[in-house]
């Protein structure tokens, strides 16, 4: 799946996501980068945070699931922007979401299908990928493409985290010019924030300047994976962190699924 520039549009339009016993799992380094300049235990800081998130967040043996399945509700300004049943594939190939007004939209691979009764179709695109890729976010850190580098540890409300910043080569997804710091509970070794910049339709020194992140909150597990179920969206700052909440999410229900059927595009269908 492509890596999106999240929230571009949202920004756009209302502002005018037990500790684990099992054995971890194993990654050739080169599976992860780190940048050139790194010195090699600067480098090895990178990949031992990475491993431990997916770990942590059970990564194996959620791709040994097919499907995920959950219910979802995004409001930003005060505004709904989204509620529906939102279907992913585990290794993000294909997903859809069933909006409640009977909207529908399908991606697989960069392909993106929806149903006749979507007429404005400029966020269509946005909306295949971009709450797929939050979701998915701490089994996709060591995706072709993505570099790591140090970071200083942070405190967010007091609480300490350790933190590494993510990057990405060129032609990496629609955004390369993209970054993020992701935090992760330096005890349960999940990621509960992750900050970012948005460089769709400005240059990186204008998104730099208007950084956004999303806050995962309310964990549960099943079949022993954790997942969110409450997303809450923040203006941030390097030095003062989560500042003013723009937006928030809501997931109820996630369940696994697996039926070849799933992501079937019905031959009626636009395809965008």
């Amino acid at each position: 799946m492509k890596k999106i520039s999240l929230l571009a549009l949202i920004v756009l339009s209302f502002m005018a996501c037990k500790n684990d016993t099992s054995k971890p799992e194993t990654k050739p380094e080169s599976s992860i980068k780190t940048q050139n300049t790194e010195s090699e235990n600067n480098k090895k800081e990178p990949i031992s945070f990475v491993n431990a998130i997916e770990t942590a967040h059970k990564k194996e043996a959620f791709l040994k699931e097919a499907a995920v399945q959950f219910e979802l509700i995004l409001s930003f300004g005060g505004n709904e922007i989204l509620n529906g049943l939102a279907t992913f594939s585990t290794d993000s190939s294909e997903g859809k979401i069933e909006m409640t007004n009977g909207d529908v939209i399908i991606y697989k691979e960069d392909q993106v299908y929806y149903s006749p009764s979507i007429t404005n179709t400029q966020r269509i695109r946005f909306n295949a990928y971009t709450w797929s890729y939050f979701f998915l976010f701490p089994y996709k850190l060591s995706d072709e493409g993505t570099i790591w580098n140090s970071y200083p540890e942070t405190q967010l409300g007091g609480e300490k985290y350790s933190t590494k910043k993510l990057s990405f080569e060129a032609n990496t997804g629609d955004a390369p010019d993209d970054w993020y710091v992701v935090y992760a509970n330096p005890n349960s070794n999940l990621v509960e924030v992750a900050a970012y910049i948005v460089t769709a339709g400005k240059t990186k020194a204008e998104a730099e300047a208007d950084p956004h992140a999303i806050k995962y909150e309310d964990f549960i597990g099943i079949k022993n994976i954790p997942f969110a179920r409450k997303w809450t969206f923040w203006e941030w700052d390097s030095e003062l962190g989560l500042t003013q909440q723009i937006g928030e999410g809501t997931i109820k229900n996630i369940t696994f699924l697996n039926d070849d059927k799933l992501f079937e595009v019905p031959q009626h269908f636009k395809k965008i």
